[in-house]
């Protein structure tokens, strides 16, 4: 059997397993539970009629109450139209439903967090956001997944506007902060600054775009980034582009993506499989950083670019790999925090907080749960581990305090933190 042969076998095989595992024994992720009793007739009487007639009065006169008597405080909507699903394109949201599952899975095992998955079907962006919009009043906070660019970026704008409660593009800024708390450290340890580096962003959808506001927020120079479409360098003359590939666009002669590799600091890919030549990456400067995040194969994979380069440090969104671009790291851990102060939003000093938080963390002893998680003796910040495990029980200690603190420097929290 040839290695292409034997490759197809075993995704053969994970495939028949993911099948059986989302449909036996009973179909789909997650359901619900009961979290009061329901044995008595007395329970049901408070449950429903006559007894649930007071909380409803209660919060008709104040709605703030509706955290107090029902579950609105800890349950997330996690949203898709289905047009960006994975790496599968515009599948539509019945499609995108087992991934919205799972995310659900994420939220509830990695930070207690409940979720209801939605999937809409909207004819419009405007279609989209009037449907968040009204079903919004269920929620405590709304997770927008899957959602294709340009229209991500005006559907979240538009329900932040509307809406007082976190909503949150996890393929914008989830990704977003995960990158940047990796690249924060992976500069470091090459001896580098953020504020210094020249950086090529490849892709320039949703994770692209916000992944470069995040990092000038933290330091970049807006000059000093170059990202690359599917024309090339997004650069000022193009007249092609739309109002948000216009804000990362830079003046250059750097047409190419070999042109804007030649001499850069960092790559970070959110692109496409096997874009990424091994001649490209022979031009990066001294010491380079690489983030080939396209799953499940990488814009360059890692055996390729080490054989070209041993003075790397290599990132993927691979869980087979040394440093994994996890956005669990971060989606589930962001909302506790937010939830717990009941803020208003998620902002960018609460993102921030999340990278530092995250940063922080990697440079600490692994624990030996963690070790045993992945079956490790050994686990030290350095070149192969730059961003924690997601199964490291810190995470849920570290992050969301960091983030509803700066929810509350920053103004937007509404109750001191309860966690």
């Amino acid at each position: 059997m040839t290695d292409s042969e034997h490759s197809a076998s075993l995704d053969a095989d994970l495939n028949r397993q993911a099948l059986d595992f989302h449909a036996l024994p009973r179909p789909g992720k997650i359901g619900t539970e009961v979290t009061k009793p329901a044995v008595t007739q007395h329970d049901l009487s408070l449950a429903y009629t006559p007894g649930v007639a007071e909380p409803v009065r209660q919060i008709h006169a104040d709605p703030d109450l509706a955290y107090r008597y029902t579950n609105k405080g800890n349950l997330v909507a996690v949203i898709t139209d289905g047009t960006a699903v994975l790496g599968l394109g515009n599948v539509g949201s019945l499609a995108g439903k087992p991934v919205m599952e799972g995310k659900a899975v994420l939220f509830k095992r990695f930070a207690d967090i409940d979720c209801f998955d939605i999937e809409v079907n909207a004819e419009s962006p405007q279609a989209f956001i009037d449907t968040v919009a009204r079903i919004a009043p269920t929620f405590g906070g709304i997770n927008l997944e899957d959602i294709a660019a340009p229209h991500c970026f005006e559907i979240e704008h538009a329900l932040r506007e509307r809406l007082d409660i976190p909503v949150f593009h996890d393929d914008q800024h989830g990704t977003a902060i995960i990158i940047a708390a990796g690249l924060l450290n992976a500069l470091e340890l090459q001896g580098k600054t953020l504020a210094e580096a020249q950086i090529v962003v490849l892709g320039a959808g949703a994770a692209g775009i916000a992944g470069v506001r995040l990092l000038v927020a933290l330091g970049a120079q807006p000059e000093r980034i170059f990202c690359i479409d599917r024309q090339g360098v997004i650069h000022s003359a193009r007249t092609d582009l739309n109002p948000y590939k216009r804000s990362v666009a830079v003046e250059t002669e750097q047409r190419t993506l070999a042109d804007a590799m030649r001499d850069a600091d960092v790559l970070i890919g959110v692109s496409g499989p096997d874009l990424v030549t091994p001649e490209m990456l022979a031009t990066m400067a001294p010491r380079p950083i690489v983030f080939a995040l396209s799953n499940p194969v990488p814009e360059i994979r890692p055996a390729v670019a080490l054989a070209v380069r041993d003075d790397l440090i290599m990132a993927t969104g691979r869980s087979d790999y040394p440093n994994q671009i996890n956005n669990v790291l971060g989606f589930p851990f962001i909302f506790r925090g937010a939830l717990d102060v009941r803020a208003a939003c998620i902002n960018e000093a609460m993102q921030i907080a999340a990278v530092e938080a995250l940063r922080t963390l990697a440079r600490e002893p692994v624990p030996p749960e963690v070790l045993a998680a992945y079956g490790l003796t050994d686990l030290r910040f350095g070149p192969d581990y730059i961003i924690p495990k997601p199964f490291d029980p810190r995470l849920r200690e570290r992050v969301p305090a960091a983030v509803a603190q700066a929810a509350r420097d920053s103004g937007v929290a509404r109750l001191p933190a309860t966690h």
